[in-house]
């Protein structure tokens, strides 16, 4: 399986602009700028989508792994905060942390949290990121 997505950028570092669009169609020329990226503009930025990204796929697979035990949430909530670092190598991003709230009624808090973690370091997102991935987790019971 695979997943297209484009960039185009017109311009320098700091004035220019960019649009992103992906096959899916979901991104259709979304603008991204420096603006957008380093400071407060409107508009997305590539450390945006990664956090998007990310909580999606936890949230997917969390999901698949209770699944695989038997047990159906009935929301899984997901946000995940990406922290992009000046480092002496150049702008990285050293972390994403998981804000999760598990709506799973009548299961055991331990065991949904055992299985978060497993989600955590599993799906496909925190396995391709070099950075830390934490997570704080709630289980609503």
């Amino acid at each position: 399986m695979k997943r297209k997505a484009s960039a185009v950028w017109r311009g320098d570092l700091k004035s220019g602009k960019g649009n992103i669009t992906s096959d899916s169609g979901v991104l259709k020329d979304t603008q991204y700028s420096f603006s957008t990226r380093f400071e407060n503009g409107i508009g997305t930025n590539p450390e945006e989508l990664i956090a998007a990204a990310h909580a999606g796929c936890f949230a997917m697979a969390f999901s698949a792994e209770l699944g695989k035990v038997g047990i159906k949430p009935e929301s899984i909530s997901a946000t995940a905060t990406v922290t992009l670092e000046m480092l002496p190598t150049g702008p990285t991003i050293t972390e994403s942390h998981l804000d999760v709230i598990a709506r799973v009624p009548g299961a055991d808090q331990a065991k949904i949290l055992e299985i978060a973690n497993g989600a955590k370091a599993g799906c496909p997102i925190s396995r391709v990121l070099n950075a830390k991935v934490t997570m704080d987790a709630t289980v609503e019971t």
